[in-house]
């Protein structure tokens, strides 16, 4: 047959090997394709498993999985110990300053809650006509299509992957879906690697911890720095922007913060807390730990005056128990956003809690017997001055006055008296330091007037002076335990004021015990008490006074400086 060119007939086999061509190219970029992302999968995986520290991996994670479907938004949500609301947020394709306008990260609410409660994968062509979904927050970018896979950690869901609007405006496909979920058990595989060797860095960080506070306690330190020293290794470890340390009142139905480091700490330092509706007071009421996940806004303790706005997980962990109530709080705080403390973190942390009080107890423990020495020695020398040295003067005297009556000569019987005298002097004297011995021996005990010198002398470091103390009344026996202890929280938060804010080169402390009243003045030529400064603290010494009954007034003297004084009522009859 013969082919005449221009037939029409002649067109029919190029065109369809044309086609078969393009149908080939098309199989060969598709192969292609599913080469190049299987090997994007494989350098992910790799990726992700590489990193030991669990904040980078989560964050590689949620970086592959958006580079693996080129998706424009992605977000990892780490689920809270509640098993229902998210303590974690990470994203991906938003700017600090859209998160920032943005506000408090989702909790898992709407749509995100649905991969939490049915924790299978989640594809929809538009997120918004889904029944769960309720709309965005102010200042939200509009998001369209979305993919959600759950992340299990050894049959476990650990939390879910998010991701939004596939970019060039098309769905995500079943492809897309496969390799998110491959991702995803790498993804826990890593994190559990991850999980595994910051629990065991962890663990040695508290021995050494533990260790430390030990030899602290056994070198003889005092116990405000052992509190400081627990407080502050307790915040290094755990990454908490707030650590502070609480010790019940007697009398009260309250704590009082000894020690505090971290966010707003001076404001906190001798806080009193409540132990109803706070987050230390349940923790010591229950002699146990207790935790929140929003602590800035936890409905079930809303008088909590130690948590400002911008804390997320918290705990409260009792420093050993006595009859079902803690010795102590030590309380630890997050910011917003920043992981809860799961029960891989909390094991450790109330084991250190209760090495920490345990090592407390035995140092109160030698301090005492060690006390005990010292009395016994202090009353054993001044029995040994009474009934030996007083003993044998007095008789030594008793006999040169007999002796002086034999004596004729003038001179020799004056120098006779003159001796007499000088041993009679010499008793008093003994009995002046016998005297002294039994007065220490009562002031090493826990009375008013010995823990206040006591305090005013440990106060004199920081000053670099020592102040002036003054003392009246009967302040061991008319000053009831639960006022004297009200009395030194507010001459410690006012020496701590002194210390921190006066500047000055001479403070003045005066304790009275006037009949029906305890009068506390503190005094200094610093520069005073600004007029726009802080006054959470002095804020605080008026609440507690005015607990009392009593009050609590701030004056500044024509000579400058400050005086600041504190009373309140005692019992009828003190």
């Amino acid at each position: 047959m013969r082919v005449i060119v221009g037939d029409p007939l002649s067109q029919v086999p190029r065109m369809r090997l044309d086609e078969l061509l393009d149908e080939l190219q098309v199989r060969i970029d598709a192969v292609r394709g599913t080469r190049d992302r299987v090997h994007s999968l494989l350098e992910a995986v790799m990726s992700v498993g590489r990193e030991l520290d669990l904040a980078q991996v989560l964050r590689r994670i949620v970086e592959a999985a958006a580079l693996l479907v080129d998706a424009e938004y992605g977000a990892l949500g780490v689920i809270g110990p509640d098993g229902r609301t998210l303590s974690q947020f990470l994203t991906v394709g938003l700017t600090e300053k859209e998160i920032a306008e943005i506000g408090s990260l989702p909790a898992g609410h709407g749509l995100l809650g649905e991969v939490i409660h049915h924790p299978e994968p989640l594809r929809l062509t538009d997120l918004g006509a889904h029944s769960s979904s309720y709309g965005f927050p102010a200042h939200h970018p509009p998001m369209r299509t979305f993919l959600g896979v759950p992340i299990r950690v050894r049959d476990e869901v650990f939390g879910n992957l998010y991701l939004t609007d596939k970019r060039g405006g098309i769905d995500f496909d079943t492809e897309d879906e496969t390799v998110i979920s491959t991702l995803s058990v790498a993804a826990g595989v890593a994190i559990d690697n991850a999980r595994l060797y910051e629990g065991s860095q962890r663990q040695q960080r508290w021995l050494r911890a533990n260790a430390e506070i030990t030899e602290s306690l056994l070198s003889g330190s005092s116990r405000p720095a052992v509190l400081e020293l627990i407080a502050r290794r307790a915040q290094e470890i755990t990454a908490a922007r707030l650590a502070d340390i609480s010790m019940p009142v007697a009398g009260t139905e309250g704590l009082v913060v000894e020690f505090a480091v971290g966010t707003d700490s001076e404001a906190r330092q001798g806080l009193v807390v409540p132990f109803a509706g706070t987050l230390s007071g349940a923790a010591h009421q229950a002699g146990r730990s207790v935790a929140s996940l929003h602590a800035s806004d936890d409905e079930r303790y809303p008088s909590d005056v130690q948590v400002q706005d911008g804390f997320g997980p918290a705990v409260a962990v009792p420093l050993g128990t006595t009859a079902g109530e803690s010795r102590g709080v030590l309380l630890l705080a997050r910011p917003a956003g920043d992981p809860a403390f799961g029960e891989e973190e909390l094991e450790p942390l109330v084991a250190f809690a209760g090495q920490a009080a345990l090592a407390l107890e035995l140092a109160e423990r030698r301090r005492d017997a060690e006390q005990i020495a010292l009395l016994e020695e202090r009353d054993r020398i001044a029995r040994d001055l009474h009934d030996l040295a007083i003993q044998r003067l007095f008789a030594t005297g008793m006999t040169l006055q007999s002796a002086a009556r034999l004596v004729e000569h003038e001179g020799a019987a004056e120098r006779i008296g003159r001796a007499v005298d000088d041993l009679d002097e010499t008793i008093k004297i003994i009995r002046s330091t016998i005297f002294g011995l039994r007065t220490k021996d009562r002031e090493s005990g826990p009375g008013l007037r010995a823990r206040a010198a006591r305090a005013v002398g440990d106060a004199a470091t920081a000053l670099g002076h020592p102040p002036r103390l003054s003392m009246e009344g009967l302040l061991d026996t008319d000053v009831p335990p639960p006022i004297a202890d009200h009395v030194m929280a507010a001459l410690g938060e006012l020496l701590s004021n002194a210390t921190r804010h006066a500047q000055a080169t001479r403070v003045g402390v005066t304790l009275k015990a006037a009949p029906g009243e305890i009068m506390l003045t503190v005094s200094d030529n610093g520069k005073g008490i600004p007029a726009q400064g802080r006054r959470s603290g002095l804020r605080n010494l008026a609440e507690r006074a005015e607990g009392l009954g009593g009050t609590f007034t701030v004056d500044t003297p024509d000579e400058g400086g400050s005086r600041l004084v504190w009373r309140a009522p005692l019992p009828t009859g003190s």
